[in-house]
């Protein structure tokens, strides 16, 4: 029958031609170059866009109006972002995407790539190579050659005292220095933080070495998904070794002028001579848990990071429920993929799996399976699975993500 072929040939290639349309339509729509990895003096005029347009503008961005307090006047930052961790809402932020040096901070996504890949019980002797390349002056938790550690003990040494000796032992156990980088930079780009370009695995300084508050702020977020992620970085002081070890995130820990910080659970500090100070906080009050993002004060005084971040989670938990948000923090690619869990990327090793005590799986909507069939069938499954996957995403965008038993300061023997 000449006619209904001829009738099913020109259907199909209508919708195939529709569909190809649309699929290559749609990066041209988000395609922008590639920006630069050397930081800038001054924040750029265009930024990324990622979770907003307002987001990608210079300055401070907020929605003051009836019953919003305002910002507070002594917050000198290069950059800084207020986000609510829960629902993804950046309440407030100042040049959320400009490319900064990360320092330590950057350990968080180290931990958030790496952490579900051995169970904390695994031994490793520690041999000189593990310990090669380290830079001068690195922060170090004192790991010594020769002798065995727990991966549980490891990571107190990274979220505590912050050692890129840890760093580097438990990227020789994933592979090298080299492997590790390619996965964070990957893990990096699942979770949409664009801004960040991974060169050495620990933070350290390194040229074109970069992120931004918005993604740190993401990789937080992510990583407090994972139930050892958040009970390492509340940790206040364990013991490594035959010594006591402190964490040296001073809201958590408290100094001399700073006070440890009401309902504070996290997550990681940094400090280099290219980066300054910079901090990565989650704390949770009145059923609220914001993220704070702070990225090199200008004010150079002790402790200024701490300081400052506390002023902008006073402000956030003020303004919290009344101040219209000005962006979001988008969910990872991977999010959407069939029974994906939430901070789960597209590799299995960097899931927040069971063994590691992951947050648990909310399967979302995917694509249905392809089967057999005729032309139109198959087409139809394509078309179909793009409007699912289009809905799944708007879901996951506006959809809570919950941050499960977040402790507060505890304290480990």
């Amino acid at each position: 029958m000449p006619a209904p072929t001829k009738t099913v040939r020109r259907s199909l290639l209508v919708i195939s031609t529709a569909l190809l349309s649309a699929a290559l339509a749609a990066p041209a729509a988000v395609a922008a170059p590639t920006p630069s990895t050397s930081p800038s003096a001054t924040p750029p005029a265009h930024m990324s866009t990622v979770g907003g347009t307002r987001l990608g503008a210079p300055g401070t961005q907020v929605n003051l109006s009836g019953g919003v307090p305002v910002l507070p006047k002594d917050v000198t930052a290069r950059s800084w972002i207020v986000a609510d961790a829960e629902s993804g809402e950046v309440l407030a932020a100042h040049n959320a995407h400009w490319r900064l040096p990360p320092a330590s901070t950057l350990k968080m996504l180290f931990a958030d790539t790496v952490l579900p890949r051995f169970p904390k019980t695994t031994e490793h002797k520690v041999v000189p190579s593990d310990l090669a390349g380290m830079g001068v002056g690195s922060s170090v938790v004192g790991i010594k050659e020769n002798q065995t550690y727990t991966v549980h003990d490891l990571w107190l040494g990274v979220f505590l005292r912050s050692g890129n000796d840890a760093v580097h032992v438990l990227s020789a156990m994933n592979g090298g220095v080299g492997r590790t980088v390619k996965d964070m930079q990957a893990h990096a780009d699942d979770l949409q933080a664009l801004d960040t370009h991974v060169v050495s695995p620990d933070g350290y300084d390194e040229p074109e070495q970069v992120s931004s508050a918005y993604d740190l702020t993401l990789v937080a977020r992510s990583g407090l998904q994972k139930k050892d992620f958040r009970d390492y970085c509340s940790t206040v002081k364990a013991k490594f070794g035959s010594s006591a070890i402190r964490n040296t995130n001073r809201l958590l820990s408290g100094d001399t002028d700073v006070p440890v910080y009401q309902g504070i659970a996290g997550v990681k500090n940094g400090n280099t001579s290219n980066a300054g100070a910079t901090f990565t906080g989650v704390a949770e009050r009145d059923g609220h848990v914001l993220l704070v993002t702070v990225m090199n004060p200008e004010k150079h005084e002790h402790n200024e990071v701490y300081k400052e971040t506390a002023r902008l989670f006073d402000w956030g938990f003020k303004a919290a429920g009344k101040v219209q948000p000005v962006g979001e923090l988008v969910p990872p690619k991977s999010a959407g993929q069939s029974s994906a869990q939430p901070g789960a990327t597209a590799s299995a090793g960097q899931a927040g799996g069971a063994g590691t005590g992951g947050s648990s799986s909310k399967p979302v909507a995917a694509a249905p399976s392809g089967g057999g069939g005729s032309g139109v069938g198959i087409a139809l499954a394509v078309a179909g699975g793009l409007l699912v996957l289009l809905g799944g995403g708007a879901f996951l965008v506006n959809r809570r993500w919950p941050l499960p038993d977040l402790v507060r300061r505890r304290t480990r023997p």
